[in-house]
């Protein structure tokens, strides 16, 4: 009997400290979205799609050039980033599992993913901006792929590995070479995951800023030349939120809340996507 009472003291405190910790977190979670909602709605309108960043002292404006320049760097990101990062992750979990070189890739890959932010667009800029002579949109797409591949590298890893071994063993049974079984059992099985590690890896360069300062750097105009400085939302963020204008704040907290809207909804709507898919 004083066994059971133990354990069931134990139980019930280890589930209260497990509810208190989660709704210590879900309390800071909703404050931030209160305060982003409550400062950045009544700032979201047309203009601020339509019209380019306002200059010193201009009482019209928007975002315009910066969500477009945002969305270019992000999707150059990506599509660097994510094949990188799922070839790199299938070749760990699969095919070079209990290799020599997979430990060092792996510790190299733990580092990168642990690595300040400020680094990778530090040394973008040494071998990119310096060399082109100017900043550029490759450039920040290249920091923020950087970014993006030990964080899908890891997620394409643990997801793989998390498929049974006994449905490689029937697929191989079949005749099946490594090569399909991989593409056409374990891939289909771990997409889900897989995609979740390329969410997380979209809302982590989202909103980065210390890479795209070195890189992309900003442009206070509209462009879709990757040769060139762009415009982006976390550094327009960043400048507007530190400057001396009533209007260039309000547009900082718009964009802050349109990130957080974008990546909220881009989640959402992958894992609708998936669920249905199965």
């Amino acid at each position: 009997m004083d066994i059971y009472r133990r354990r069931k003291i134990v139980n019930v405190f280890n589930l209260s400290v497990s509810v208190l910790t989660t709704l210590f977190g879900l309390f800071f979670l909703f404050w931030l979205l209160w305060v982003l909602f409550s400062k950045g709605l009544s700032h979201l309108n047309l203009d601020l799609f339509a019209l380019d960043m306002p200059g010193p002292g201009s009482e019209t404006g928007g975002l315009r050039n910066a969500i477009v320049g945002s969305l270019l760097l992000t999707g150059v990101g990506v599509a660097i980033g994510a094949p990188i990062g799922v070839l790199a992750g299938t070749y760990l979990a699969e095919f070079g599992r209990y290799a020599w070189v997979s430990t060092p890739v792996r510790f190299i890959n733990d580092v990168l993913l642990s690595a300040p932010s400020i680094v990778i667009g530090v040394f973008v800029y040494e071998i990119m901006v310096v060399p082109m002579g100017n900043f550029s949109g490759w450039s920040g797409g290249v920091a923020l792929a950087i970014i993006v591949i030990p964080v899908v590298v890891r997620t394409t890893e643990d997801m793989m590995r998390l498929v049974p071994d006994t449905l490689r063993e029937a697929a191989a049974a079949l005749g099946a070479p490594q090569w399909r079984v991989v593409v056409d059992v374990v891939l289909k099985a771990s997409l889900s995951g897989i995609m979740t590690g390329i969410l997380l890896a979209v809302a982590r360069i989202a909103g980065e800023t210390a890479p795209l300062l070195f890189t992309a750097l900003n442009n206070q105009f509209f462009t879709l030349d990757m040769d060139q400085p762009m415009g982006n939302l976390p550094v327009t963020i960043f400048n507007f939120a530190m400057g001396p204008y009533d209007n260039w704040h309000d547009l900082a907290w718009a964009g802050s809340l349109l990130i957080t809207l974008a990546v909220l909804t881009l989640n959402i709507m992958t894992r609708i996507f998936l669920r249905t898919k199965k």
